[in-house]
């Protein structure tokens, strides 16, 4: 702090003191300076930079992250390359001609087989090259075979834009032709659902019933139900405290469908896309490793995978 005396000096005089005679009254007041802030320090720690070092470093860091990229590369490339190859074995092994006596026998030895299956289909889009809707009706009705050959009766196929419900008719047709394919005359009965429609009128039991999924049966029919279990709770309608885990699972399960037993994912990766939440909580979930396509060795082997599960239900 500056002095009182040196204060009232400068205030008796009134008049601005040359920067000299400032400096000069501030400076008995200012700490030591710094050795590191003096001038010859920052020109030794300037000396003392060496950028040919900096430059050896980063160029170090590049090829290091460089080689690591070209091996984790040539291990997914192997890796691909080794599943295609296996994959491809299995394809020639187990084709099953489109004979459902073959399909049987493929499963027969397994020690159980699941009551309902689903499996999660994509629409490719056909302007990259994909097959469009024609292909993935075509995926549709080759999977129904197949459950129907294994003797699966519930099949729940789920492809989250929900282009399948606004081509009804056009898939049940395909599904005809291609059971027709495989079984001749007579050919198994089958019935085609979309959830929130009725069923169709049939006199008889069908041998397989194929539900139709998209992405507006998951979350939203469960905010949907919850927005109506909570109007009734305010109308006096139902009590709050009969609203429970068994009476969200009897809704949903009425409204869209139960607990698939086994879903299978042709996918590379567990990409579940949307697929309703509230029926996977008990279901054993399928995938292979660098699979792209719809192939039956794929189906056989999560029917395998099924067989050989332990069911403990948290135990």
């Amino acid at each position: 702090m500056i002095r009182a005396k040196d204060t009232l000096i400068h205030r008796l005089n009134r008049q601005p003191l040359p920067p000299q005679d400032r400096e000069a009254l501030v400076k008995p007041y200012l700490p030591p300076p710094s050795p590191a802030s003096s001038p010859d320090r920052l020109q030794k720690s300037r000396r003392r930079k060496r950028p040919i070092r900096t430059f050896l470093n980063n160029q170090l860091h590049i090829f290091i992250y460089t080689f690591i990229h070209l091996l984790f590369s040539l291990y997914i490339r192997i890796r691909q390359a080794c599943h295609a190859v296996v994959d491809r074995i299995f394809a020639v092994l187990y084709y099953h001609h489109r004979t459902p006596e073959l399909i049987e026998k493929d499963v027969k030895g397994l020690g159980r087989l699941p009551e309902h299956i689903s499996v999660v289909l994509h629409l490719e889009d056909e302007a990259g090259g994909g097959a469009g809707l024609d292909g993935l009706v075509d995926e549709v009705a080759e999977v129904a075979a197949w459950c129907a050959s294994a003797g699966i009766g519930m099949l729940s196929i789920y492809e989250r834009t929900g282009v399948l419900k606004s081509h009804i008719h056009t898939t049940h047709r395909t599904i005809s032709a291609k059971l027709h394919a495989y079984f001749g005359r007579p050919r198994p009965s089958f019935e085609l659902l979309v959830p929130h429609l009725p069923p169709p009128i049939s006199s008889s039991s069908p041998t397989l019933q194929i539900l139709l999924l998209s992405a507006e049966d998951g979350r939203d029919s469960l905010v949907d139900l919850t927005k109506t279990l909570a109007e009734m709770a305010q109308r006096g309608k139902v009590a709050a405290s009969d609203i429970s885990v068994e009476l969200v699972d009897a809704e949903v399960s009425e409204s869209v469908m139960g607990e698939p037993d086994l879903l299978v994912l042709f996918g590379p990766v567990v990409k579940l896309e949307g697929y309703p939440p509230w029926q996977v909580r008990l279901t054993e979930i399928f995938h292979m490793q660098d699979n792209t396509g719809v192939e039956y060795q794929v189906f056989l082997k999560a029917l395998h995978r099924f067989a050989k599960a332990q069911m403990r239900l948290g135990r």
